[in-house]
């Protein structure tokens, strides 16, 4: 039992530590919060005074008491009430909208630019079915929460303590003792099922997550899935998931059955209570038929609303339990952070200095080790070395999506952990050898270099890479969507809209991770003629696995294992007859073996000698 007595204080702390979150959203427009509770609080005054006026309606037409007449001003007094109580509530409505609506458009946009700061770390490791479905449920229960916490409680307690205050003042102390057990049995049942009922919601909400997590998964990857014909372990992996949200929800809403019947029980008690108190007035005279009316008016005012509070209460709590795995996105910390008053980068020579980088992902596995090494201003070094040497991770540094360990990098002798990420990354330009484009257009994917560029300069981005006549010929041209992560496209058609999107961009630093990879040898060869003349006047770092892309690099780094064993120029390194001239004739080898392959499939087979 002690874990639990920890862990409930902790929950409450959490919950307040959510609603107070949500109050400078409130104050952000504070003329217009203090309307609606003045609003709602005259919507009470009149809702409580309708009982009253009725009261003596019913004892102005009791022929015991006086000649029967139509009171005329009464009725239209309390038809006058009746109007005001919904229409101020309506009102409050109107007014509190913008409210509710700019506090879900705040938070939304805040999670969201928060998980965009957040390292790239977070998001190798995030599931994005389950973040996506964590925003949905959170944005949904700020407005329950705020709409319900402002105009269900505060008026209901509002109206509870009128009527006790009225019971107490006009009638016998009972009336208001009746009143305050039955508040005190219904509001301790309503908070103890309550919260013993919130595990069934957190499960529910965490096998939600992770249904939403396979789902997304399973139809990112719907190829491989077709592949090897596993649609019904897919669904076999689904159902696992949603078998334990079934249990969860039946055991929610079963549970929900039994408090909903305890809290009639004690509503349908204490109104019996208090009816019979006022009937038994009326016998003995103290009472007049009108008060009997007053009492049975007031119970049900209040049994309505003391009932939707103990809903209230339970969505409220619902809705933090919603509201809690968003908020955990938004106290997850930024790995990478701008220093304090740290400038923007100052370009005046872009040269590019490693001193003595070490790194790691992990603390048990270093993957950089003591690596120092020059891009002067317009000049490319290539790093070439075997998958897992560490190549791509130098990129990644460069673009600073990790803080190095150890050493430094500079760029024009600026250490670039002192300014900003953005003045960093807007100097930086690259073409990855994986290239996801987003679900729109092939027209966004490229301008999306450089989105406020003219739509001729994107053309000419098109055209340097190799794809402008190709999209012209599409029925849609550059209004063909690319569909989700660019799929509808081939890997080549990718790849040279990254490069166009790369090109457009202007930066004065440029980043070719296996560029050209997913091209054809035909189309390769036209790209790199053309990557040459971009890169030609820009600090380039090329990061390559095809040694015959980098023979003309102005330096070739070889890295094995986190360090740099050779450098040189490619003539240097052939001389020096070690391991990148090992590379240089295997991947020589391969390409003979290609070529004769091709040759032979293109001979015409000989003709058949006729029969003698």
């Amino acid at each position: 039992m002690r874990p639990t007595r920890l862990e409930q204080p902790s929950a409450n702390r959490k919950d307040w530590k959510t609603i107070r979150s949500l109050l400078p959203y409130l104050w952000e427009f504070k003329g217009r919060v203090v309307l609606a509770l003045a609003l709602l609080v005259m919507a009470k005054l009149a809702n409580v005074a309708v009982p009253l006026v009725l009261k003596e309606i019913i004892d102005a037409l009791d022929q015991s008491r006086a000649l029967l007449t139509l009171p005329i001003l009464l009725l239209l007094t309390y038809g006058a009430l009746r109007l005001c109580s919904t229409l101020f509530g309506e009102l409050r409505d109107a007014v509190f909208a913008k409210v509710t609506q700019r506090a879900i458009r705040r938070v939304a946009i805040q999670v969201f630019s928060h998980l965009h700061a957040l390292s790239l770390r977070f998001h190798l490791q995030r599931q994005t079915g389950g973040v996506s479905r964590d925003i949905e449920r959170g944005t949904r229960g700020i407005s329950f929460l705020l709409n319900f916490m402002l105009f269900n409680i505060l008026p209901t307690l509002l109206e509870i303590s009128l009527v006790a205050i009225i019971l107490t003042t006009r009638y016998d102390i009972w009336f208001a003792v009746i009143v305050f057990v039955t508040l005190a049995a219904y509001i301790a049942l309503t908070l103890i099922v309550t919260e013993w009922r919130m595990i069934f919601r957190r499960t529910m909400n965490d096998m939600d997550s992770k249904a939403n997590t396979q789902a997304i998964d399973s139809l990112l990857n719907y190829e491989t899935v077709k592949y090897f014909g596993n649609e019904a372990w897919e669904a076999q992996r689904y159902d696992v998931h949603m078998q334990k949200w079934e249990a969860a929800a039946v055991r929610n809403q079963t549970s929900l059955a039994a408090l909903n019947s305890g809290q009639s029980a004690i509503i349908a008690l204490g109104a019996t209570l208090l009816l019979w108190l006022a009937a038994d007035g009326v016998i003995e005279g103290s009472m007049s038929l009108g008060d009997l009316v007053l009492v049975n008016a007031f119970m049900l005012q209040l049994y309505m609303p003391l009932h939707f509070l103990g809903f209230v209460y339970r969505e409220i709590k619902h809705s933090l339990a919603d509201m809690e795995k968003m908020f955990s996105l938004l106290a997850e910390k930024e790995e990478i952070k701008d220093k304090p008053g740290a400038g923007d980068l100052v370009l005046q020579d872009p040269a590019v200095r490693f001193e003595d980088v070490n790194f790691s992902y992990e603390l048990n596995r270093q993957i950089l080790f003591d690596v120092s090494f020059d891009i002067p201003a317009s000049r490319n070094i290539a790093v070439v070395g075997h998958s897992g040497s560490g190549k791509s991770t130098l990129a990644r540094l460069l673009f600073r999506f990790y803080d190095v360990t150890g050493g430094g990098i500079l760029i024009s002798g600026q250490n670039i952990s002192d300014v900003t990420q953005r003045s960093l990354r807007a100097a930086i330009g690259i073409v990855p050898q994986d290239s996801v484009l987003f679900n729109d257009s092939i027209y966004y994917n490229i301008a999306y270099g450089r989105p406020d560029a003219p739509r001729e300069e994107v053309l000419e981005a098109a055209m340097s890479a190799h794809i402008h006549d190709f999209i012209e010929s599409l029925p849609d041209k550059y209004e063909t969507m690319v569909g989700e992560r660019g799929l509808k496209l081939s890997g080549g058609e990718k790849q040279r809209v990254a490069i166009a999107r790369a090109i457009l961009k202007k930066p004065a630093i440029l980043i070719f991770d296996e560029a050209t990879s997913a091209l054809d040898s035909k189309s390769e060869k036209l790209i790199q003629a053309e990557l040459k003349r971009i890169a030609s006047d820009r600090t380039t770092l090329t990061i390559a696995h095809r040694l015959s892309t980098i023979v003309d690099a102005d330096q070739i780094l070889v890295m094995d294992k986190g360090r740099i064993i050779e450098r040189g120029t490619h003539r240097e390194l052939l001389a020096a007859n070690g391991t990148y001239a090992h590379m240089w004739e295997l991947q020589q080898q391969e390409e003979q073996t290609q070529l004769k392959l091709l040759d032979h499939s293109l001979t015409p087979p000989l003709p058949l000698r006729p029969p003698a």
